[in-house]
């Protein structure tokens, strides 16, 4: 009888899993009943999928199912008191659900792979995502790691909870009235003038040098300068976040007007079209996926660009002044609360890019549909 390596490797995690029950578990003893009993039923669950006669939907629901389940069963513990370095019991079953969860949301990958479902595919990160959350939350608490220099999941989403009005004012400065508007003007700028010097060449050799040297230009020292011209508001720091995105625009429109190949232009030339009926029926179409790769690199540029400019001089408002405010006083949770907003804003500005994205190219090679 041949045995497949993910079995094997199955068997082990299964038989660390019984002899974690064995082991210490720091100042909590030994495993409580309920604990034991659910992370025993854990492992059984885990294990059937390794039988052949069952259906891939089925296998990766029961492999979820005993990695929920153990999950649990561990999240439990850390309840009981099971915590610290000393809790071998604890680690070594932190260390068979990491094997479980990794099978589990490799064979809901696999599932998700054979059926072509765009809901599946969604499922994958949410999971990943959701594991991650869990892991932290457990490492966290379960080292006993302190607040100040990480603390758990649970404390951050207490924090947001506690300071949503905050919290929703800091993202309406920085993100609706600095980001938004800088983003736009420098993404529009770069766009304008990249259409010029595509037209007028010895713009090329002229604007090209100096772009770069914009770009790299520190922000760190750009964003003061740009508070004393502009002034503590919101302009500042819109105008940080257009200096910040006006290159990367400026560079891909060139680079996409120049994708358009000989014969097609050629072809052009053979209807009678004029420059701006080129332009605009057969090169901006052509430039369509570079501008999109530069908005999409520049939404996540312009957010982090708005925050540190406000840490530079602001109203008592935003997401900038909010984390250097919290550090000040030694609130991470509250740091970490304003990350996990502008992390999300910035996630979804985008998606919705990224979407907007394939509605305008459809028509690119990679993202026509296989028959």
């Amino acid at each position: 009888m041949k045995f497949r390596r993910g079995d094997i490797v199955l068997a082990v995690t299964v038989l660390a899993g019984a002899a974690a029950l064995f082991l210490p578990l720091g100042g909590a003893g030994l495993w409580p009943r309920a604990d034991m009993l659910l992370w025993i039923a854990a492992l059984i669950v885990a294990a059937l999928p390794a039988l052949d006669y069952l259906a891939r939907p089925i296998a990766a629901f029961l492999a979820l199912l005993g990695a929920v389940m153990a999950g649990a069963a561990l999240y439990g513990l850390i309840g009981a008191g099971a915590r610290g370095v000393h809790a071998y019991g604890l680690w070594l079953g932190v260390i068979v659900l990491v094997v479980l969860s990794w099978r589990a949301m490799a064979l809901s990958a696999a599932l998700a792979a054979a059926n072509k479902s765009n809901l599946l595919h969604l499922a994958a990160p949410i999971l990943l995502g959701v594991w991650t959350i869990f892991m932290w939350q457990v490492l966290t608490v379960g080292f006993d790691i302190p607040r100040v220099l990480l603390p758990p999941p649970s404390d951050i989403a207490a924090s947001m909870v506690a300071s949503s009005r905050d919290l929703a004012l800091d993202f309406v400065q920085t993100f609706i009235r600095a980001m938004i508007p800088g983003y736009l003007i420098g993404c529009g700028a770069g766009f304008i003038v990249g259409v010029l010097v595509d037209r007028v060449p010895f713009l090329q050799r002229g604007l090209l040098p100096l772009g770069n040297l914009v770009s790299a230009l520190p922000i760190v020292a750009v964003a003061p300068i740009m508070v004393m011209w502009f002034g503590f508001d919101w302009q500042s720091k819109a105008a940080v976040v257009v200096i910040m995105t006006f290159f990367p625009m400026l560079v891909s429109t060139i680079a996409g007007l120049a994708a358009l190949s000989r014969m097609e232009l050629d072809l052009m030339r053979t209807y009678a079209a004029t420059y701006g009926q080129t332009l605009w029926k057969a090169r901006l179409q052509a430039a369509m996926p570079f501008i999109f790769n530069a908005l999409k690199i520049n939404s996540t540029l312009a957010l982090i660009g708005a925050i540190v400019a406000e840490f530079f001089g602001t109203p008592v408002v935003g997401m900038g002044f909010r984390i250097s405010t919290e550090v000040g006083r030694m609130n991470i949770s509250m740091v970490w609360a304003t990350i996990v907003v502008a992390a999300v804003a910035g996630s979804a500005a985008y998606g919705a890019l990224a979407l907007m994205e394939r509605t305008v190219t459809f028509w690119h090679p990679s993202l026509r549909k296989v028959a």
